[in-house]
């Protein structure tokens, strides 16, 4: 093995050679290099108050979505609990005929054995999986009366009727269970997504509170506008069906003036919500059913928004609108997901009081429409039922329930 040797100085500082000066350069540039770069890959911005106002826009929406899904949950959970009780109640009276049955073949079975009449092994009739392979086999039912004979079909039918129950009620206990699964996934998605919201809000300083506020603030008048603009545009058109009809009429073209007094109903507003520029107040009040069901809506401003609630003292927003129709005598579903499809959809431009307005691509929130492009809505927890402007979400779609 060679003996090692110590490196020769070259210079009077006694610098290593020209191979070993340079990687040492080398390395002391990119050493450099990385400091100066590392600053850049750290976060050197926090999030600007319109992307917190995003994020917490988009919680509040997957809460919703969480809370309707915790409402489809909850509804099939009931109606499911519902029909199993049904079928253990049908199971224990079942039963009770079997063992009655049971009961009269045994006194038979007694009988016969006391007499000679059949061999001794027939009490184990009662153990037997098929009472009529039994009788079959033994060669028993020719010597039974009509009576005993019925008993043995009584037995029989009573039999599978209950075998067939008691595994359609143990069938149904599990898909309650695995429902009832769900449904707590749900509701602890819901409770995730609300507690994060919350975190984010009580994090932020009191300048970055009042930006939200002002956002807020600028969003809402920005609803308004469209809004009014759907409400002068609304009563422009009804104006103009209006003086069509009565133009109609004068010529004798047949229209009557029922025609024209209907040829206002697209505008929309109802008692109390406010009037239409130039709009038929008479006309443009919807159906019996929709007065009733914005009455009702309307009676309900001020109530707290709580996920899963459908009253009365208070509601999430697809509770509110199924109680606002339940009240007009129509049955709704219970989820925004089922309730777009009870009705028939209308352009925006045509929503008229009672119309359902629907918002999001996934269709997670509901309002009752009112007229002057206002809708009475259940928004969010922590906040009550309001008037507001329908453009303050994107919408969906709006469906017409009656």
């Amino acid at each position: 093995m060679a003996p090692h040797r110590k490196l020769r100085s070259s210079g009077p500082l006694g610098m290593r050679t020209p191979a070993l000066a340079t990687a040492a350069l080398t390395s002391v540039a990119l050493l450099s290099q990385t400091a100066e770069a590392s600053p850049a890959t750290e976060p050197t911005s926090t999030p600007s108050t319109e992307e917190i106002q995003k994020k917490i826009d988009d919680l509040y929406q997957q809460a919703g979505t969480a809370t309707e899904k915790y409402n489809a949950a909850k509804e099939k959970t009931t109606k499911q609990r519902r029909r199993v009780d049904t079928l253990l109640g049908d199971v224990a009276k079942r039963t009770e005929k079997l063992n009655s049955a049971r009961e009269a073949l045994g006194n038979f079975a007694a009988a016969q054995y006391r007499t000679g009449a059949s061999a001794p092994d027939s009490a184990s009739l009662l153990l037997a999986d098929d009472a009529q392979g039994y009788f079959d086999r033994t060669q028993l039912m020719n010597r039974l009366t009509a009576r005993q004979q019925q008993a043995v079909d009584d037995y029989v039918t009573q039999r599978a009727a209950t075998t067939k129950r008691r595994q359609e009620a143990s069938e149904g206990l599990e898909t309650l269970t695995a429902t009832e699964s769900r449904l707590r996934t749900s509701k602890a998605d819901v409770q995730r997504k609300l507690a994060e919201a919350r975190g984010i809000l009580s994090r932020l300083s009191a300048g970055e509170k009042a930006r939200l506020a002002a956002i807020e603030r600028e969003r809402q008048e920005e609803a308004l506008r469209r809004a009014d603009e759907l409400a002068r545009q609304q009563a422009a058109d009804a104006e103009r069906r209006r003086r069509e009809a009565a133009a109609q009429a004068q010529q004798g073209t047949g229209a009557s003036a029922g025609t024209v007094a209907d040829a206002g109903t697209g505008a929309g507003t109802v008692a109390g919500a406010g009037s239409v520029p130039g709009s038929d107040s008479a006309a443009t009040t919807g159906t019996a059913k929709a007065v009733k069901a914005v009455a009702f809506a309307r009676a309900q401003i001020g109530k707290p928004y709580v996920w899963g609630a459908s009253g009365p003292g208070s509601y999430d927003c697809s509770g509110l609108t199924q109680a606002a129709w339940k009240a007009a005598g129509v049955t709704l579903p219970r989820t925004t997901w089922d309730q777009v499809d009870m009705g028939t959809t209308v352009p925006v431009e045509s929503v008229r009081p009672g119309d359902l307005v629907f918002f999001h691509d996934d269709i997670s929130h509901v309002g009752v429409y009112i007229g002057d492009g206002m809708m009475i809505h259940a928004p969010k927890p922590g906040a009550y039922v309001r008037e507001e402007s329908v453009f303050s979400m994107p919408i969906h779609s709006v469906v017409r329930p009656a």
